[in-house]
């Protein structure tokens, strides 16, 4: 049934990339992206499904051990398992979020693949590689990674909220949201809680809710005050909503940061194009 159920899937998506590859026209599109977020949602509910029974199963073992002992091998004695080296994959976990940190995500996709070498099952790993090919509009490979990470660990908060930042960048906002809130209500990563509520902030944005926006802007510099890209977007939040002082001021404190961090040149650049006479980008640029 898993093999049957995986070809379904598999099947549908290669039609819709097929359709995707054959460049729809307007009319088409509509139709083309709601089948796109029906996959998805089957796709979502189905990991959700197949993991309660995972939790049942582990329930079944429990039984097992306390009526029968030790509960019989899983596995046939003649595999020998893979010896994962940890210590060696935490280097190359650190690299890699070092360089998504830069925003050297083909550096940080390289740096993490090496990583799973090392250590397979590492879902912090796995997580990272999605979001390092998620930046590059990886999209499907990233969707991948963080099911994986999720299939494994459904509070896993840090493949949440990306998964949620692709709802974003395919425009399913309403499942952005729903992503996100779900990551901040976890609470169990400093990382994801503090890019929740950026995204969210990118959310809004998008939807033209500039006072919304801000307000996830402001609370994600609470959390980090180095994330300088939110410098950025709180400016843009600010200009779009006619607040063209407070977006200057946002630009500057961004730029003052870390003026060898890209987006803080981001921000040096922009003002200098504000104060010329120009606008922001309306369109997220990230």
């Amino acid at each position: 049934m898993p093999d049957d159920t995986s070809s379904g899937y598999r099947r549908r998506h290669d039609a819709i990339a097929g359709r995707l590859d054959a460049n729809p026209g307007a009319r088409e599109r509509d139709g083309l992206k709601d089948d796109i977020a029906a996959l998805y949602r089957e796709l979502d509910r189905e990991i959700a499904a197949m993991t309660a029974v995972r939790e049942d199963v582990r329930a079944l073992v429990e039984r097992w051990k306390s009526v029968f002992g030790p509960v019989p091998r899983l596995t046939p004695p003649a595999v020998v398992p893979v010896r994962a080296d940890h210590l060696g994959a935490s280097t190359f976990i650190e690299k890699g979020w070092s360089r998504l940190s830069l925003g050297d995500y083909p550096g940080a996709e390289e740096a993490l693949r090496r990583a799973l070498e090392l250590s397979p099952d590492d879902a912090q790993a796995e997580s990272l590689l999605g979001w390092a090919q998620m930046h590059q509009e990886k999209y499907d490979e990233a969707l991948m990674a963080f099911q994986r990470v999720l299939m494994r660990e459904p509070s896993n908060a840090l493949a949440r909220i990306n998964v949620g930042y692709i709802c974003l960048r395919k425009g399913i906002f309403g499942e952005a949201i729903e992503h996100l809130s779900r990551a901040i209500r976890l609470d169990n990563d400093a990382k994801a809680t503090l890019y929740a509520h950026y995204y969210l902030g990118l959310v809004y944005l998008e939807r033209e809710m500039y006072d919304d926006a801000s307000s996830f802007f402001r609370r994600s510099l609470a959390l980090g005050p180095n994330l300088i890209e939110a410098w950025f977007d709180l400016g843009r939040a600010r200009w779009f909503a006619g607040d063209h002082d407070g977006a200057r001021e946002a630009w500057r404190d961004g730029a003052a940061a870390n003026k060898f961090n890209p987006w803080g040149k981001r921000c040096a650049e922009v003002l200098a194009e504000v104060e010329a006479g120009g606008s922001p980008p309306a369109l997220s640029v990230h």
